[in-house]
């Protein structure tokens, strides 16, 4: 937490004017604690017990006014409050946006998946726990400073009395906050792991069923939410102590006074004096000291714990940025080819890949050598790891073992804007955006020359869609689409790119054999390499070369070495003819 310290005085320090109006607005709030007691105290002694019923109502009537003083005063207060607030929350969204995206651009195709949590759920606590501290801690302190330079004035050994229990009290529930702040960082960290499982299992679902891998993700599932259930319940433990400490606190200086009355009788204390005395604390000291402890047990608890996650580990990224500068990793560099022999497009060594530790490998020790230009087709049953497959050369996963280059480099050495000029990836599911139809064309390379794009529709058929929308400069709203028109759109795009590797990962699957063939076709003649998950005989036929998947062993060769040697890609092949019949 110590590299908070410097955050918050620069954040405080570019507010010294709002900081200037709420001590203002507090001030008057001090007066009006002040003012309450006072007025009872002498409407008692100067008014009620002296016989001048008038003057007493009058001490009176100037505590009620202070009382009716207090609502304008809040709402200045909370008037000046959103000059902090809004800036705290705008700052820590910024800070969590750019985090997130500066791990994404250097990581391995990974993501901060804990971002999710810290952008919706942990900003907005940590605007909440600071709205509600800085409204508690303002109150305590002027309003405390009211009651007790009131009670100062009223008699110095009211003050004497009631200053060390009051002390005491505070101090008691202070020792509860730093344990009560380590179970709230539990709570959250808890909370954070299990949301990451989530989104890492359900991204996965396909190759967990193929795997026969979700009994074991279910089990790890049900650890998380134990272990977040045992921080929650840590949690409502402190929370229980810091209630106890609350209570004392709250009971003590008012038993004390109580005890205290003859004695306080003896030294000259007046009736009147007394009862301004309770007066201060009912109405003020034990109030404010109540939301005050209530504050910091919950939401400065929170505040601490989500503060230090969201700008502490920032702090602690870029010192040890900041340390001794060491080579950069033989990982990250390119590698020297041998004279004469040009890098793969792709290249896989020894690749393994299992969704966790004692789960059945999707892919096992594969070797894969993609010549540049070359067109592969990837065909075996579903779910046997050929997503799995694309996604590792892509870069968006990482190996269990082994290594997959790409160009010559490491797919998981580059940087995503490195990976996007080299690769790209399209999903069955193609992404269509709201925009022109130009804009969704030309997305993966904007400065597309226009005869360019042109060309692109034409190669694809996409003439009759186009004319349809009301030409490359119409809007494209990707409801109005079917998917099979998103898919085109998608190849297109891909076409497009400057990138050398394309990836298709049954991004042809709701188009009609002859558009697929088009498509394919298209895609094939473009400079660079080719990698495509069949959907389709027609695909493997057309392609240079077959990789079969079993989840065994893998089998490479062109369509006609296959048909010979492979009993599996056999199988495939008369599954494929039996659906092409069927469908005459």
């Amino acid at each position: 937490m110590t590299g908070l310290a410097p955050l918050a005085r620069r954040f405080l320090a570019r507010r010294k004017a709002v900081l200037a109006r709420l001590a203002v607005w507090s001030l008057a709030e001090a007066g009006q604690a002040f003012v309450v007691g006072y007025g009872v105290a002498h409407a008692v002694d100067e008014g009620f017990l002296a016989g001048d019923t008038r003057r007493g109502l009058l001490w009176l009537g100037a505590a009620a006014l202070a009382v009716l003083v207090g609502a304008p005063v809040i709402r200045g207060v909370f008037a000046e409050l959103a000059g902090l607030t809004e800036p705290l929350r705008d700052g820590l969204v910024r800070r969590v946006v750019d985090r997130s995206l500066a791990g994404a651009l250097s990581g391995p195709g990974g993501t901060d998946r804990a971002a999710v949590s810290r952008l919706t759920n942990q900003v907005e606590i940590a605007r909440d726990s600071f709205a509600g501290l800085v409204l508690t801690l303002r109150s305590f302190v002027f309003t405390a400073a009211g009651a007790l330079l009131g009670l100062l004035s009223l008699h110095p050994a009211l003050f004497v009395v009631v200053l060390p229990p009051l002390t005491a009290g505070l101090a008691l529930f202070l020792v509860t906050l730093r344990p009560m702040a380590a179970a709230q960082r539990r709570a959250l960290a808890a909370d954070e792991e299990l949301g990451d499982h989530a989104a890492r299992t359900r991204a996965a679902l396909r190759d967990l069923t193929a795997c026969a891998a979700g009994p074991r993700e279910e089990r790890r599932g049900t650890e998380l939410v134990t272990v977040a259930a045992a921080a929650t319940r840590a949690l409502a433990g402190w929370s229980a102590v810091r209630t106890t400490a609350l209570g004392l606190s709250g009971q003590l200086p008012v038993l004390v006074l109580l005890v205290c009355v003859p004695w306080l009788r003896a030294r000259g204390v007046t009736a009147g004096a007394l009862l301004g005395a309770f007066t201060y604390l009912v109405q003020s000291l034990l109030p404010a000291l109540h939301t005050l402890m209530s504050a910091l047990g919950t939401a400065g608890a929170r505040l601490w714990v989500v503060l230090d996650r969201i700008a502490g580990e920032e702090s602690g990224r870029e010192a040890g940025r900041a340390g001794p500068k060491s080579a950069p990793p033989t990982a990250f560099a390119p590698v020297r080819a041998r004279p004469g022999v040009c890098p793969a497009a792709v290249e896989l060594r020894g690749v393994t890949f299992a969704y966790g530790a004692r789960v059945e490998p999707v892919l096992s020790a594969l070797d894969l050598r993609v010549a540049p230009g070359e067109h592969l087709a990837v065909v075996g049953p579903s779910g046997i790891g050929k997503s799995t497959l694309t996604r590792l050369v892509a870069g968006t996963l990482a190996p269990s073992g082994g290594e997959v280059w790409v160009a010559g480099r490491p797919a998981s050495g580059l940087a995503a804007a490195e990976l996007a000029g080299t690769r790209v990836l399209v999903p069955q599911e193609a992404y269509v955006f709201t925009g022109t139809v130009c804009e969704n064309l030309a997305y993966l390379r904007p400065d597309a020359p226009r005869p360019a794009v042109e060309a692109a529709v034409e190669a694809f058929g996409l003439r009759p869609l186009v004319d349809r929308l009301g030409g490359l400069d119409a809007p494209l709203r990707p409801d109005d689409l079917s998917p099979g028109e998103r898919q085109l759109i998608a190849l297109a795009r891909a076409h497009l790119s400057p990138a050398p590797l394309l990836l298709l990962d049954e991004a042809t699957c709701h188009l009609d054999p002859a558009t697929e063939a088009r498509a394919e076709r298209a895609l094939a003649r473009r400079a660079g390499t080719l990698l495509v998950v069949a959907h389709r005989l027609s695909s493997a036929v057309r392609a240079d070369r077959v990789l079969v998947l079993d989840g065994i062993r893998a089998d490479c060769g062109s369509h006609e070495d296959l048909l010979t040697r492979s009993p599996l890609y056999r199988d495939l092949t008369g599954h494929w003819n039996e659906g092409t019949a069927a469908g005459r």
